[in-house]
C-alpha cells in the first residue's frame, strides 16, 4: 500500500540511527540514506516540541537540492524532563548524571519528524509519557559501562537492558520514545499531497 504510494518518489532518511532506519526497512519503503552535518543549537526559549520541532526542521535545511520527486525525512528527539530538554550525553559522567535525574520520575520524550521536498515541507511531533522506578547506582553505571548510550537522547535506550528493568510504565507509543512515530510518518506518507 505505502510501497505503492511512493512508488513514484525518491525517500530519502537523514538520519544515521540504526532504529529509524530498521523502521523504514520494515515499513517496506525503498529508501536512501544521506547524512550531512548540521550544529544541532536551539534558541533557549524555545520548549518541548517547539526545540524538536525546531531541529528537524534545522536538519531539512542542509538540503538544497531537492526535487519535486524527492521526499527528505529528518527528525529529532529529546527528553523533557522538569521543564529541561535533556539530549545526547556528552561523555559517560554526563550519562549518568541525566539517569540518576530521570530515576523514580516521569518525563516526556518527543519526536518530530519533518517531510520535505521541493516545494513542500510538513512537521509532526509526538510525546510519550515515560516513568522509571528508581534506580541504583549499580543500576546506572552497569547499563552507562556496558551499553554506552551517548547517541541517545536522555541516556538511554528504552529498547536496551535499562528500559527491561526500569521503565514502570509508558504512556502513549513506544516507537515514539524509539525514536520515530512511525504511526504518524506512516499517516502522513498515506495521505501525502506534493503539488
Amino acid at each position: 500500500m505505502l510501497k505503492e504510494k511512493l512508488k513514484n518518489y525518491n525517500i530519502i532518511l537523514a538520519s544515521g540511527s540504526p532504529r529509524r532506519q530498521q523502521f523504514f526497512k520494515d515499513l517496506a519503503i525503498d529508501f536512501t540514506i544521506q547524512l550531512k552535518p548540521v550544529k544541532e543549537i536551539y534558541p533557549k526559549t524555545l520548549k518541548a516540541e517547539e526545540i524538536t520541532n525546531y531541529l528537524a526542521d534545522l536538519k531539512s535545511k542542509a538540503f538544497t537540492d531537492l526535487s519535486e520527486k524527492d521526499i527528505l525525512v529528518t527528525s529529532d528527539t529529546i527528553v523533557w524532563l522538569e521543564n529541561k530538554a535533556l539530549g545526547k550525553p556528552k561523555d559517560k559522567a554526563d550519562a549518568i548524571k541525566m539517569l540518576q535525574s530521570l530515576s523514580g520520575k516521569s518525563h516526556k520524550v518527543i519526536t518530530s519528524i519533518c517531510l520535505k521536498s521541493k516545494n513542500y515541507k510538513h512537521i509532526i511531533s509526538d510525546s510519550t509519557q515515560v516513568t522509571f522506578k528508581n534506580l541504583t547506582t549499580e543500576e546506572i553505571e552497569y547499563y552507562v559501562t556496558t551499553y554506552k548510550p551517548f547517541d541517545k537522547a536522555g541516556a538511554y535506550g528504552i529498547q536496551e537492558w535499562i528500559g527491561f528493568i526500569g521503565i514502570e510504565k509508558i504512556e502513549g507509543s513506544y516507537f515514539t520514545v524509539v525514536g520515530l512515530p512511525v504511526h504518524k510518518l506512516y499517516k502522513a506518507l498515506i495521505n501525502l499531497e506534493i503539488n
